[in-house]
């Protein structure tokens, strides 16, 4: 689906005289050196996107990579047009998820083609800013590579924020007063955290290369853009290995304090077991019945074994309260 197509020049979008999914006509209106055309696609066909590659000469092997999607954040180099692969990832708060899309991008001297895949994916609001921004449009295709990847980073760290305030709320649960049942949240943040690195950590290659300026035929000026996103991606790339070590420490104390939990429950259940046996042991000597057995006749025999038992039980229930067990 064709979300959007336009042709620029000298930082200002032109009206052209053909409709959207005529790419031909299109490109063909590129008159001077800094004219470029951007063509945004959302979920295109198999022959939505060739007949795009058609149209600006698209690698089979990039374009094969873009229509498939689940693609490795990655740039790859095709005879004059370069081909960057960037993850998107929004956050779902309900259910502590990261959900993830794709971008796939396309870039030549005169061209820009953008494949999305995921509904968190949107660059209607990139274009907007760089269509009020003409000094950064100027840098023609480079501007639009760096403002989807400026867009990109940005919502990683949006996500990174929100996972924060969930790592937040497992520590302040893990170290609560309350028994509680942490296990199952961790492991979910845990594999939500392993996917924004899935998306982060591969694409600080491609951004390092943009910030040098050693991607060929970088214009001039361009790089300083993009090292602004990188910088803003590692900073992103440092709080992930944060969280996720900060999760296998809750982790660890989480199956501490069970422990701790569970000594202390075994200590009150001797301490109530050891109260029980005393009792049961006198009644047991006495329950016998045995013919010689002076107590029996004897007319103080019963308070006697009475007050034995609640004499014995008292001082255990207080060595055991003064030791912590009950």
């Amino acid at each position: 689906m064709i979300v959007d197509s336009a042709l620029y020049r000298h930082g200002k979008r032109v009206e052209v005289e053909c409709f959207p999914h005529e790419y031909d006509r299109l490109r063909a209106q590129v008159e001077e050196e800094d004219d470029f055309v951007w063509v945004g696609l959302y979920k295109p066909s198999a022959q939505e996107l060739h007949e795009v590659a058609a149209a600006f000469g698209l690698h089979p092997l990039a374009v094969d990579d873009a229509l498939k999607a689940h693609q490795r954040p990655k740039l790859e180099k095709y005879d004059d047009s370069l081909f960057l692969t960037l993850k998107t990832l929004w956050y779902v708060d309900a259910d502590d998820a990261v959900e993830t899309g794709e971008i796939n991008l396309f870039a030549g001297r005169d061209f820009v083609v953008t494949v999305r895949h995921g509904r968190g994916s949107e660059l209607h609001s990139a274009r907007e800013r760089l269509e009020t921004d003409t000094t950064t449009l100027t840098h023609g295709p480079w501007a639009v590579l760096y403002a989807v990847c400026d867009t990109v980073v940005d919502a990683y760290v949006d996500v990174v924020d929100e996972l924060q305030i969930d790592v937040d709320e497992i520590e302040e649960s893990v170290f609560s007063a309350a028994r509680t049942d942490d296990s199952n949240r961790i492991y979910v943040l845990k594999r939500e955290i392993a996917e924004v690195r899935r998306a982060v950590m591969p694409l600080r290659e491609p951004l390092r290369k943009f910030a040098t300026g050693t991607v060929h035929g970088m214009v001039p000026g361009a790089a300083p853009f993009y090292r602004d996103v990188l910088d803003h991606l590692n900073q992103t790339a440092d709080i992930v290995d944060s969280l996720d070590g900060l999760l296998s420490t809750a982790f660890d104390a989480h199956l501490a304090r069970i422990a701790v939990q569970q000594n202390d429950d075994m200590r009150k259940i001797s301490a109530g077991v050891a109260l029980a046996a005393a009792p049961t042991l006198i009644a047991g000597i006495y329950g016998m019945n045995f013919t010689h057995m002076p107590e029996l006749s004897w007319t103080f025999g019963y308070p006697m074994a009475v007050a034995l038992m609640c004499a014995i039980s008292g001082g255990l229930w207080f060595f055991f309260k003064r030791s912590g067990w009950l």
